[in-house]
């Protein structure tokens, strides 16, 4: 499969301590399926950083999801938003799994206010869940979160 990662730099070698943490997944490599959504996020961090948009290619064989540790998430639900909900707000920002690739949806870009409004119990849970569903519907990422997964990537 071809996956996608959206940034401003051209990335030769991938270093996960690059890596942001307290992310949807914990600390990874996020890439997508979609050219069009990797696009937007580089479109999206190059207006902040005033740099041009630039869409790095990797190609993946998913014969290695045999025998690397690998979680799927299919849709928004109650197990994936507690994950998404204990990495956003992980006072270290450890990633709290040991998946070397994890499969799921991606959170609305306004995670950050409500997770502020469900801890002050503005929200229910389940209210939570539809608020930090992406709004332009389901857009699935894969986050390859250790090394060995990341070297299963090809530069393309």
């Amino acid at each position: 499969m071809i996956l996608y990662h959206g940034t401003t730099v051209n990335i030769e070698r991938i270093d996960l301590m690059k890596s942001k943490p307290n992310k949807d997944f914990g600390r990874a490599f996020y890439l997508s399926e979609d050219y069009n959504q990797a696009l937007e996020m580089a479109q999206f961090k190059a207006e902040f950083a005033e740099l041009p948009p630039v869409v790095n290619v990797y190609s993946f064989d998913e014969k290695f999801l045999q025998e690397l540790r690998y979680k799927r998430f299919e849709s928004y639900t109650e197990e994936w938003t507690h994950f998404v909900y204990n990495h956003r707000t992980e006072p270290q920002g450890r990633t709290l799994h040991d998946f070397d690739i994890v499969y799921g949806p991606i959170a609305n870009d306004t995670i950050g206010a409500q997770i502020t409004r469900y801890k002050q119990n503005y929200i229910t849970f389940e209210e939570f869940l539809k608020r930090i569903q992406y709004p332009k519907g389901i857009t699935f990422q894969y986050a390859f979160c250790t090394q060995r997964a990341i070297d299963k990537l090809i530069k393309q």
